[in-house]
């Protein structure tokens, strides 16, 4: 049996990292965009063996347990102890890891829903494992609900799936731009003394963005947040004020990685394009995704 899951990457606005011993109970307040690349999960389900056996790879690579902890959590909870067989989880990222675009989510998410797929289970079920898995390995804490929610969203109350509350902003006409230029630990970043700043500006941010609740807002607020954070500085946040000239809304810092998002008009898209390719910078533009992740047999 070959099952499929997608889910779209996730890229966050500003947000506020919230605490909580228990799992379910930790995630983040803030604001981001859903794209339409993200993350495919194959599993592959072979039975017959005379062991359990389950198997991780990322981009056709295969990965040791101590390399996705994360993927290997989901996995030990949804393939049941007396399975004997092969399990085989085939993970393809569309943006590089560590960039920002909740690779760690996609993974952990689309992993527990081919595994719920094949097993039994439900969506809010496989969400809550994979936000579990997220939290106790510190990957992140409000992709996956983000992930669940689509399309722009704004996290109101913190937590995971089924805890946590999420909304949505309308939007009409808006690809997004992306320029993803290199790694940022979101540990370490959680861990800096960068935290506070990130506190106070995250809830100012979405306290206001609550008052005027538009994409255009969101994107004026996020470039603030990024800058008052002291997060955007520098050779990046002089690329900002480049692509700035070509948009009618600010651009900002994907959050948390080396890059930048912008939300762009369909007639901003070329003068973008011939910036960036003057440039020698990698780039993409994707549709928002508006969908649930989707998870089905696969049959080639």
């Amino acid at each position: 049996m070959l099952i499929r899951a997608f889910v779209p990457a996730h890229i966050t606005a500003f947000f506020v990292p919230v605490f909580h011993y228990e799992p379910l109970k930790a995630g983040s307040l803030g604001a981001g965009v859903n794209l339409s690349k993200g993350t495919n999960v194959f599993a592959s389900i072979e039975t017959g063996a005379l062991e359990r056996h389950i198997h991780v790879a990322f981009n056709g690579e295969p990965v040791r347990k101590n390399e996705a902890k994360i993927t290997y959590h989901v996995a030990e909870k949804l393939v049941p102890e007396d399975f004997l067989g092969e399990v085989e989880i085939w993970q393809y990222f569309d943006f590089p890891n560590g960039y920002g675009f909740g690779n760690s989510a996609g993974g952990a998410f689309g992993t527990a829903l081919t595994l719920s797929y094949a097993f039994g289970g439900t969506l809010l079920r496989a969400a809550h494992i994979a936000h579990e898995a997220e939290v106790i390995h510190r990957g992140g804490l409000g992709d996956v609900i983000a992930q669940l929610a689509g399309g722009i969203e704004v996290r109101v109350k913190a937590g995971g799936p089924g805890v946590g509350v999420v909304d949505n902003l309308f939007f009409e006409g808006y690809k997004v731009l992306v320029v993803p230029l290199g790694r940022l630990s979101t540990r370490e970043v959680l861990d800096g003394d960068v935290v506070k700043a990130i506190e106070r500006e995250g809830k100012v941010a979405l306290e206001t963005l609550l008052k005027d609740p538009r994409p255009e807002r969101m994107m004026v607020l996020a470039r603030a947040f990024a800058e008052r954070t002291g997060l955007l500085g520098g050779e990046l946040l002089e690329l900002a004020r480049q692509l700035d000239k070509n948009l009618s809304n600010p651009s900002s810092m994907i959050m948390l990685g080396r890059g930048l998002f912008a939300l762009a008009r369909e007639k901003e898209i070329e003068s973008v394009r011939n910036l960036l390719d003057e440039l020698e910078l990698p780039y993409d533009v994707v549709e928002i995704y508006t969908d649930r992740p989707k998870v089905g047999r696969w049959m080639g």
